[in-house]
């Protein structure tokens, strides 16, 4: 049986090395690549006739844009509309990692720890930065909810802290989990019914039952592709209005 893990192996393409650092093109690199261009392509190509009564491509794009759109106003309010860029493109960067990584041979970038936390860092420094040009040091009144009674303070004080510097841990650490469990849990029954097979007429028969098992599985991977980006999203969404809007 294959190695299930092997398909998680980031491999050098494009060696490129300047002193210590490997700034080598990776097959990570080249889907992140891939991603980039079918999001081109397929909403420039959706968007270029801007016709009154839309194709399919066009309604695809304008359903993704309403769904975003309305997830940031339902989240963020009105003053979220300046955000839609950040939260779209974040939406489509998790959404085409995972279900790019479906394509067999292909490579799930969103799988790396490294790429999911450097997109939740990125989320966390802007709701600091935010946070602080728009309300200065009264951004930090976050810390402390209002109405609690001041013999509270010193334990409600360090569990808001906490809570709000683990952030970007559990939003990075939720989606690579998850693609990393489901990717997992695919190669493994397709090594069974590909094992299975190989054993004769009788194998034969017994690999059709994982083979069913795992084309359920993709259709459930592809709804967790989906819910994955939008928990990325939403989160990224409820944090932001946290800069934008105190209430404490």
């Amino acid at each position: 049986m294959a190695n299930p893990i092997k398909q998680f192996e980031i491999q050098p393409l494009v060696p490129f090395q300047v002193g210590q650092f490997d700034l080598s093109f990776t097959n990570s690199s080249l889907w992140m690549a891939i991603a980039v261009i079918v999001s081109t392509v397929v909403f420039t190509m959706a968007t270029r006739r801007k016709a009154l009564v839309p194709g399919r491509m066009q309604m695809f794009a304008e359903t993704i844009y309403s769904f975003i759109a309305n997830m940031i106003r339902d989240n963020i309010g009105p003053k979220g509309r300046q955000y839609f860029p950040l939260i779209f493109t974040l939406f489509m960067i998790v959404l085409l990692g995972n279900v790019l990584g479906l394509i067999p041979y292909s490579f799930t970038y969103t799988s790396h720890i490294a790429v999911t936390a450097a997109l939740a860092f990125l989320i966390f420094i802007l709701v600091i930065v935010i946070g602080l040009a728009k309300h200065g040091f009264h951004f930090f009144s976050l810390f402390l909810p209002a109405g609690v009674p001041w013999w509270l303070i010193p334990l409600i004080l360090p569990i808001e802290i906490m809570s709000f510097l683990t952030r970007p841990i559990t939003l990075s650490v939720r989606l690579f989990a998850n693609m990393i469990a489901g990717h997992i849990m695919l190669k493994v029954f397709a090594g069974f019914s590909v094992g299975m097979m190989a054993m004769g007429a009788t194998g034969l028969l017994a690999g059709i039952l994982p083979m069913i098992f795992n084309s359920i599985m993709i259709a459930f991977e592809l709804l967790i592709a989906f819910l994955q980006a939008y928990v990325f999203a939403i989160l990224s969404c409820i944090y932001l209005k946290d800069a934008v809007e105190i209430e404490h």
